[in-house]
């Protein structure tokens, strides 16, 4: 039986409409960053203690393989197995290679120069953040965020101070460390789509816990005592939750607006500086930390309203 052709056509059922994206639930990607920048001080002045005695390459190690311990007893009884596939086994190995190095220097620097000083020149990484998020993430920038981003390193040279009586080398390692980090940042915000923070929380200490184990017979010194051996422990369980929370602060928000939030980081510092060590910031630090949180601050605060 043949269609009347002067019978109205049959309506065209329209085409699905694509999932909404997920919405970003910035102020809890920023209230995990605050809190990720409260541990980490912490962590600072255990390896502080210990680098006074025991190889920073030791150190380091403990604080990637009690990272890998602790998370490993949380989420495989949640998880399962499944929460070591990665989708992205590359970027995840990239990610913790970044952040063993980036570790590692830290943890050199700090037996050297304070905490607090090594903090302020870490708040270099959330220019570095913002300086990259357009290459490296499509994140676009604009010409007042790239002055403020002058700003901001014109910052971190006051609290480095090179050429006076007050530099110390130790402070490029802690811009290393920064400029590692940094990217180690990116790199986990381009994973998250890809891989849960839990998965991303476990592989950024791969490279440090497994990778270490060839050279770790020839630098390795026995604990000698308790205090010591909590220490140890200590590093890797606050490690641990501090890089969980990274993950977290970015599967919920873009990098260059939580990223600037590591400022929190700076207080946690000179307080922890203090009541530890008895070390004060002098003039020079608080003024360039001043002049790196408040260029990124308006760089994150400018994206956020923009968005």
């Amino acid at each position: 039986m043949t269609q009347d052709p002067r019978a109205p056509a049959a309506p065209v059922a329209p085409a699905a409409a694509p999932p909404p994206a997920p919405a970003q639930r910035i102020l809890l990607g920023i209230l995990f960053m605050c809190l990720s920048g409260l541990l980490f001080p912490v962590m600072s002045s255990f390896a502080k203690i210990l680098g006074a005695e025991y190889s920073s390459l030791q150190v380091s190690w403990a604080r990637a393989f009690g990272h890998i311990l602790f998370l490993l007893a949380v989420f495989l009884p949640r998880y399962g197995v499944g929460v070591l596939r990665t989708r992205r086994p590359g970027t995840q190995l990239l990610r913790s290679s970044l952040l063993f190095t980036s570790n590692l220097s830290h943890f050199f620097a700090i037996t050297f120069i304070p905490i607090a000083k090594a903090a302020a020149i870490s708040l270099a990484a959330p220019l570095i953040v913002a300086l990259l998020a357009w290459p490296m993430l499509g994140e676009r920038t604009t010409r007042a965020r790239v002055a403020a981003l002058c700003l901001g390193f014109l910052g971190v040279l006051v609290v480095i101070r090179p050429g006076t009586a007050l530099f110390h080398p130790a402070s490029l390692l802690v811009l290393v460390s920064a400029s590692c980090y940094a990217v180690y940042q990116i790199l986990t915000r381009r994973v998250a789509g890809a891989d849960t923070p839990e998965t991303s929380a476990l592989f950024s200490s791969v490279v440090g816990a497994f990778g270490m184990l060839l050279v770790l017979p020839f630098i390795w010194r026995t604990p000698e005592t308790l205090f010591h051996i909590a220490l140890f422990c200590g590093m890797g369980v606050l490690g641990a939750v501090g890089h969980y929370c990274v993950a977290r602060a970015f599967g919920y928000a873009p990098a260059n607006v939580v990223s600037p939030f590591q400022y929190f980081q700076l207080l946690g510092s000179v307080a922890v500086g203090w009541l530890v060590f008895g070390d004060w910031p002098d003039a020079g630090v608080w003024i360039g930390a001043a002049v790196i949180v408040a260029a990124g601050l308006w760089i994150g605060w400018n994206q956020a309203r923009r968005r």
